[in-house]
């Protein structure tokens, strides 16, 4: 699942569905959805295809695609792991994994202090490419 120390991890399941996704549509990323339409799924977009905004916080990278959540919610999860899963189900309206008959799952577990307090600080706004 990825280092205890990383922000967001991706189960072996959602690993390979995002190696999936990125050999039909190149190179992806996600966005922690907050509600509206499509509940709070992780979204699957291709890569640069989502306006990253100065008020979105960059968690790190999810089997190698940059994933992000707004500040806001990211103030009711800093201190809580994103586990990325996989289930049966039919993908948020705009993902990527729509039409798969799976759908990414966000599972969550708190850090520890010692793990939150070793976490380096977080980036507000588009990652540098």
């Amino acid at each position: 699942m990825g280092d205890a120390l990383s922000r967001v991890v991706a189960t072996d399941a959602a690993g390979a569905m995002i190696d999936e996704l990125r050999a039909r549509h190149g190179p992806v990323m996600f966005f922690q959805s907050g509600g509206c339409c499509d509940g709070s799924a992780p979204m699957c977009y291709p890569d640069g295809e989502f306006n990253i905004s100065d008020t979105d916080v960059y968690l790190g990278n999810l089997h190698g695609a940059a994933f992000y959540m707004g500040r806001e919610q990211f103030a009711y999860w800093e201190h809580t792991q994103l586990i990325i899963d996989v289930v049966a189900g039919n993908g948020g309206m705009f993902s990527l994994d729509n039409g798969t008959g799976r759908r990414f799952l966000t599972r969550s577990r708190l850090f520890t202090d010692d793990e939150f307090n070793a976490l380096p600080a977080v980036k507000e706004g588009p990652r540098d490419t």
